[in-house]
């Protein structure tokens, strides 16, 4: 087996491009650091990073996010981590892809967003209905993205993988120590 199937390595940087349901670009982030990467699941961490919207705005993250991927599961996990405590951004979206070019889904709109309280809100839905309409989702679709709502609320409510404050300290500490090698 090549080096090339396996991915990129711990330390490696990738970009990440969500497209929407029509297979438009929706939004690029240049430069993510791999801090595991297994058959199944992305970690990594992007700080001050750039990203371009689908519209050609750029701008660039404030803060330090640990993002979490899996290849069965239709959501993607955005821990921010602040002053104030860590924030999540959760994205309902097609299990990722991994190509030379970079992490790839479909973004489907609707978002899950946990503030350092834990308060928890559903965001976008309006946003995922036009589409829907725009774009024909079909209720299979429809059915599977509500079911891993649900799922990814379970994780929320349990404190699971991403949202346990052990994992977030764990990978922010990996990624400080690769960064230290860097330099």
């Amino acid at each position: 087996m090549t080096r090339e199937a396996a991915g990129p390595r711990e330390g490696d940087y990738v970009a990440i491009k969500s497209y929407k349901h029509d297979g438009s670009l929706h939004r690029t982030w240049r430069d993510t650091m791999v801090l595991k990467q297994t058959e199944n699941e992305l970690i990594g961490l992007n700080d001050h990073t750039l990203v371009t919207e689908d519209d050609g705005r750029r701008w660039v993250t404030r803060e330090p996010a640990i993002v979490y991927f899996h290849k069965h599961f239709w959501f993607n996990i955005v821990a921010m981590i602040r002053d104030n405590g860590v924030s999540y951004y959760c994205n309902l979206a097609s299990p990722y892809v991994l190509d030379h070019e970079a992490v790839k889904y479909i973004d489907y709109d609707l978002d899950v967003k946990v503030f350092p309280n834990g308060e928890k809100r559903l965001l976008d839905v309006d946003e995922y209905q036009s589409h829907g309409t725009t774009w024909h989702y079909s209720n299979e679709l429809d059915h599977i993205l509500k079911a891993n709502v649900r799922v990814l609320v379970d994780w929320i409510n349990q404190g699971k993988g991403p949202f346990s404050p052990a994992y977030i300290e764990l990978w922010y500490r990996r990624y400080q120590e690769l960064s230290r090698r860097e330099r």
